[in-house]
């Protein structure tokens, strides 16, 4: 659900071909020989350029680069000026959202700030957006199904779940939308704690 590339790359002076995958707040290296993939967060890269088709990182590990070609400067890009929270969401003033569960307080500031039209507990009729707290996964499924019964045309349903956690995880949220009929099209990092994946009506649905 990211960008991905299949390429060469350099860690040190270790050579591996392999997939990457940049996502919203981490660079992944999948080692096509099976070895355990790679992850580089970007709060780890103290600096990033492009250079004849080379993605350049200089790493908390050491140096690292990565044979893109002419992707090397779109994902630099990413890298030096990754979105906001708000942004990766699709949150933005005038944009009707509706809360289901228990949110922080920062991301409620958040909402406030940009001007959102919110309601809490309950799906509004016009909502562009619905957020979906969940801890585990007791009552997942029906709860998942319930709001997907309630989102028409191109509402977008994040469903916001704990992350490494057992009792709940990323084939539990994925299992748990796809029965409810909706598709999965995004993942974001929602905070330090928590990942939010976000699924839409398919279109032949609409």
């Amino acid at each position: 659900m990211g960008n991905e590339a299949t390429c060469t790359a350099h860690f040190g002076k270790k050579k591996m071909i392999g997939t990457a995958l940049l996502e919203t707040a981490e660079l992944l290296f999948r080692p096509a020989d099976g070895s355990p993939r790679l992850k580089i967060p970007f709060s780890a890269i103290n600096s990033a350029k492009a250079v004849d088709g080379g993605l350049h990182l200089q790493t908390a590990d050491g140096p690292a680069i990565f044979e893109l070609g002419a992707t090397a400067d779109k994902w630099c890009h990413k890298i030096l000026h990754p979105k906001t929270r708000a942004e990766k969401l699709g949150l933005k003033p005038g944009v009707n959202v509706s809360l289901l569960g228990s949110f922080d307080q920062e991301f409620l500031k958040e909402l406030r700030d940009t001007k959102a039209s919110l309601q809490k507990g309950k799906i509004n009729a016009g909502s562009d957006l619905v957020f979906l707290s969940t801890h585990s996964t007791k009552n997942l499924t029906s709860a998942v199904s319930k709001t997907a019964k309630s989102i028409k045309g191109a509402t977008a349903l994040w469903i916001v779940y704990p992350k490494g956690k057992k009792e709940i995880t990323e084939n539990d949220v994925l299992s748990a939308g796809r029965k409810a009929g909706l598709k999965d099209v995004k993942v974001v990092g929602f905070s330090a704690t928590h990942t939010a994946l976000k699924f839409v009506v398919p279109i032949s649905r609409r």
